[in-house]
């Protein structure tokens, strides 16, 4: 099962992230065979993800993003419980590990802004041990390329992409597929 997760990702070199429900719904015609929600609440969050779902694509949940959710750990027994999600995207390490004990799909969220911020994601793997690492913002080829020397896992790119130039310099430099909240280049 979690070669198909992983062959979703790599067959997928622009990930669809939804941030509202007409890009939602505009997604779900995409090629992008997983989906990133970057929105909802406690109330919707299940309906949401049965759309992604019923699509045949993979639902992955933006679990910080959620309104409703906490930053603990029972957020992630509330996707898994109550949703169909295949797994959760967090800035938290914590989350992760949780969402792996769950049997979850796991993206880890790194935002590179300086180099400490660079220097502590292998720390932060070796703690969490997410299936796969987000990092943003993307168009920086050289730090894409020293992360994916660096870790065990896939990256993903997102951020700031904004052309197909962009999407490809980041796939050159390493990563396995961009993450885009551009409905435009959903359909490249």
């Amino acid at each position: 099962m979690e070669q198909h997760f992983f062959d979703a990702i790599e067959n997928s070199p622009i990930i669809a992230a939804a941030k509202d429900t007409s890009g939602l719904s505009r997604c779900l015609a995409c090629e992008s065979q997983v989906v990133f929600l970057l929105f909802g609440d406690i109330c919707n969050l299940s309906e949401l993800v049965d759309q992604v779902k019923s699509s045949g694509k993979l639902a992955l949940v933006h679990i910080d993003l959620i309104q409703g959710l906490s930053a603990k750990e029972i957020a992630v027994d509330f996707v898994k419980k109550y949703t169909k999600a295949d797994g959760i995207i967090t800035t938290k390490p914590a989350l992760i590990k949780r969402a792996k004990e769950l049997g979850l799909y796991t993206v880890l969220r790194f935002f590179v802004i300086d180099s400490l911020a660079l220097s502590s994601i292998t720390k932060q793997l070796t703690i969490a041990r997410p299936d796969i690492i987000e990092v943003l913002p993307a168009l920086m080829p050289k730090v894409i390329t020293r992360i994916c020397d660096m870790v065990n896992v896939p990256v993903i790119a997102g951020g700031l992409i904004s052309d197909k130039e962009d999407i490809m310099t980041m796939l050159s430099a390493g990563a396995v597929s961009i993450s885009s909240t551009s409905q435009d280049l959903w359909f490249l």
